[in-house]
């Protein structure tokens, strides 16, 4: 049997990881000198308003060794090789962590680390593709297979309400985020080999700027496999999230649509507002609407 596991960053629902049998590994989240749990201890609210308050950026980190440790150890005892998931190598140290617990439980030939090359539920989306064929009984060997060549299919992108958290995190300068906040820019950032940049910008009110975005990608849309798609947002208004919402069954593609919340560690470094629509390119012919 394989056990999949990930780390918090993938932003995936209780629901869905209960759903799936996935466990999850927290993140940390500093505040000042008090050290949080993603998703265990602190919500996003709390680190908008300690941000706010703070003028920063709220620091993020690895889990700790031991925690990954006591996550693998139960699985190896029941004899289960695990295909583990962390956020892009570029982004933090996970990965690396979970390879030194697999070394210090001497499980190297047990533990399989997969570098997602992303975030949010651009992982996510790996997750549940590996989860359903481990549940399908194949091997940990043939899901990492599997699972390294649909990583490069995976589009992730997001546009974000304000640029004063990424200018807090020096993701962007202060030019940038005064100018952005002035002529009301957003940009829409894309996530490609594991970093992400910014592909276009945006302008005007955020909610038409968030519909603009997800119709730009209408052909890329029609074009992905049409399993699921998500939508993930760090607090978006809910009529926003439900027009997104109503946009994507318009086009008749997808058998699922699957909306989620971001959790701490995506929240802190994009603030609030920022909303993304995730989903796996595939070779599918374009439908007519």
């Amino acid at each position: 049997m394989v056990s999949i596991i990930a780390d918090s960053t993938c932003d995936l629902s209780q629901d869905l990881l209960e759903k799936y049998s996935v466990k999850s590994i927290p993140l940390h989240i500093l505040l000042g000198e008090e050290e949080f749990e993603d998703g265990v201890n602190l919500m996003p609210e709390d680190i908008y308003r300690w941000a706010d308050e703070n003028k920063t950026t709220p620091k993020t980190s690895a889990p700790a060794v031991e925690t990954v440790m006591d996550m693998f150890r139960p699985e190896l005892d029941a004899g289960n090789d695990i295909v583990c998931f962390s956020i892009s190598e570029s982004m933090s140290t996970t990965a690396n962590v979970m390879r030194l617990a697999a070394s210090q439980l001497e499980a190297e030939d047990k533990v399989h680390v997969v570098d997602s090359a992303n975030l949010s539920t651009g992982i996510g989306l790996l997750v549940l593709e590996a989860a359903k064929m481990a549940a399908d009984g194949k091997s940990a060997e043939e899901i990492v297979a599997e699972i390294e060549k649909i990583k490069p299919m995976v589009r992730a992108s997001f546009v974000v309400d304000t640029l004063t958290y990424l200018h807090r995190g020096g993701r962007c300068n202060g030019l940038e985020a005064m100018a952005g906040s002035m002529l009301r820019l957003h940009p829409k950032i894309v996530v490609s080999e594991g970093k992400m940049s910014s592909s276009k910008k945006y302008r005007g009110k955020i909610d038409k700027v968030i519909m603009a975005y997800v119709r730009d990608m209408e052909e890329q849309l029609l074009q992905a496999k049409n399993e699921r798609v998500f939508i993930t947002h760090s607090g978006c208004p809910e009529e926003t999230v439900l027009e997104v919402k109503d946009y994507l069954q318009s086009l008749s593609h997808f058998e699922e649509i699957l909306i989620t919340r971001a959790g701490g560690v995506i929240s802190s470094h994009c603030g609030p507002g920022t909303l993304g629509v995730l989903f796996i390119s595939g070779e599918n012919v374009l439908k007519k609407k």
